[in-house]
């Protein structure tokens, strides 16, 4: 599958890889300050943005469609960093092709199986899908009775966008995502480990990633460190994102 991305910057490559629900430009805020110093590629995940829809959402096809992004790019061995999500499907390459991977970096993840969080999101969404909407502002009164954080509805607003039909409707593959969200929500792959240079940055007021996971971390991932994000949640990035770009500038600028 071609994924559609976008690449700036020159030097060392780096890929990024956004989370459920967004699109590569949810990571614009550490693609600017890294394309100063990185050929840095944002890519939009399958049943996302504007990548190619599929029934599928394996973490071992979405790792495979990394792989065949950095064949198409002729990038050998890349810097990955990927949030949430994406941060699963990052874990999975690494652990499924460590050969392409030079540093790795999890924002806000961890590789273990995770309850369901997005249960009103998803009802939300629907209702937006179900109705004729007008404009952005009718689609967040749809979902405030779903989701009372005005920044999750503004964050999901950004994937609602006119079709070829001129009808406002959800970029990411809905049905796809909703019929496979157990799997989304399931760990990446347990048999195999990685000896790559990593690092997990959490949020200190997120619950993504617990100290009850980082057992879980070591098995695949020896050569782990973490760095806490004090102030920010599960959206680091966005709610402190200097601090962020500066935990991924010192370790990959780490000899």
């Amino acid at each position: 599958m071609q994924l559609n991305y976008k690449q700036q910057g020159q030097g060392p490559h780096v890929i990024l890889i956004h989370g459920l629900f967004g699109s590569l430009e949810n990571l614009n805020v550490i693609a600017k300050p890294l394309s100063e110093f990185y050929t840095v590629t944002n890519v939009d995940l399958r049943n996302h943005g504007k990548s190619p829809h599929s029934d599928t959402m394996t973490y071992a096809a979405m790792a495979q469609d990394i792989i065949e992004l950095l064949t198409h790019l002729n990038i050998d061995k890349a810097h990955i960093i990927g949030h949430s999500m994406g941060g699963k499907v990052a874990m999975e390459l690494a652990l499924t092709h460590p050969e392409h991977v030079n540093k790795l970096i999890v924002l806000d993840i961890a590789p273990v199986s995770y309850p369901a969080r997005h249960t009103k999101i998803i009802q939300a969404l629907k209702a937006v899908a179900n109705e004729s909407i007008t404009d952005r502002k009718h689609a967040d009164a749809i979902m405030q009775p779903f989701i009372d954080e005005m920044g999750v509805r503004q964050f999901l607003l950004k994937s609602l966008a006119k079709n070829d039909e001129g009808n406002f409707a959800w970029r990411f593959n809905l049905l796809s995502l909703d019929k496979n969200y157990s799997i989304i929500t399931d760990n990446v792959n347990e048999n195999n480990s990685c000896l790559c240079d990593t690092l997990f940055i959490k949020g200190n007021d997120s619950d993504y990633i617990l100290a009850e996971h980082r057992a879980a971390i070591k098995a695949r991932f020896s050569n782990a460190s973490a760095k806490i994000i004090h102030g920010a949640g599960h959206w680091l990035h966005a709610q402190k994102p200097l601090a962020v770009n500066k935990a991924i500038n010192d370790f990959l600028t780490a000899i």
